[in-house]
């Protein structure tokens, strides 16, 4: 009759380590006045535990959510405050602020043709609300960034050509294409996503400087290294991902211009079951950036 009582002391002890963990706060449905977009932009924000009942100021993590997704997409399919939660229970990461906007089809970029300026908007009108109105370290060492697919791609472009607002940025399935990818493509799947921002065109005609400008590899290829070196980067593709070949060459790109950055290629493919295991380790990767000087 030992068997019962060990299972009822496991599962006393199970549901008393659940109770130990502090929960955070999740505000969604908030919303910014933007010039730039001419619009409302909404954005979703966690706060660690302690927020309301301390006057610390907290690094903070913007974290991209993908292309059709929006700004819940990382609370309501990513976890993304259960593990957060989790990490700053068992202290691998630290108490940490995380801002999720909501950018639409935006890629994070501005479009061909200045329609939509997302990255205006973002870096003179959405950071520092945010960061004036929440208590944020409001500097490059306490700053970071990540995102998945389109947010990856964002966190890559925000990263590298902005390299003086962040310290550290995950990307995790960041859609990373390189310039024989986008001359390739089937016109249809041009018209589908690439025309709004880089504008139409077929073949080599795609590539105009624009493009160039927001290509990650592009950028790594031909932006000073002494910048880039001045930003942690880590990139994580799963090997079942049709993003893995743009993946691969930005890795090579970075090691032929010997940037320091972490790659990781694990099982997995384009899903967020990937992104929910991914997160984790993105979050320490940032979170221990905000230690170093």
């Amino acid at each position: 009759m030992k068997t019962p009582v060990i299972l009822s002391f496991l599962l006393a002890l199970t549901v008393a380590a659940n109770a130990q963990v502090s929960r955070g706060i999740v505000k969604e449905g908030l919303t910014l006045d933007s010039k730039i977009m001419g619009a409302k932009v909404r954005y979703t924000i966690y706060l660690p535990f302690d927020y309301e009942n301390s006057n610390r100021f907290y690094p903070v993590v913007y974290l991209l959510h993908g292309y059709t997704d929006t700004d819940m997409a990382w609370i309501q399919f990513g976890e993304a405050h259960l593990i957060a939660d989790e990490a700053i229970a068992s202290r691998e990461i630290p108490p940490m602020i995380i801002v999720m906007p909501d950018a639409g089809v935006s890629w994070y970029i501005n479009n061909y043709n200045n329609s939509v300026r997302y990255e205006d908007f973002f870096f003179q009108e959405f950071l520092p609300y945010i960061e004036s109105h929440y208590r944020i370290r409001a500097e490059k060492n306490y700053r970071g960034i990540a995102g998945l697919s389109m947010g990856g791609f964002g966190t890559l472009v925000y990263l590298m050509r902005h390299p003086e607002q962040f310290v550290a940025g995950a990307a995790l399935s960041p859609a990373v294409n390189t310039t024989e990818q986008f001359i390739a493509m089937h016109e249809q799947a041009w018209g589908r996503w690439p025309t709004a921002i880089y504008g139409p065109g077929s073949g080599a005609a795609r590539i105009t400087e624009h493009l160039l400008s927001y290509n990650p590899i592009r950028i790594v290829e031909t932006a000073e290294a002494e910048k880039l070196k001045s930003v942690r980067i880590y990139l994580d593709c799963g090997d079942d991902d049709y993003l893995t070949i743009g993946n691969a060459m930005l890795h090579v790109a970075l090691t032929q211009r010997q940037i320091p950055h972490e790659y990781r290629v694990r099982d997995g493919s384009h899903a967020w079951s990937y992104w929910r295991s991914g997160l984790l380790q993105a979050l320490k990767f940032i979170g221990t950036s905000f230690h170093k000087p």
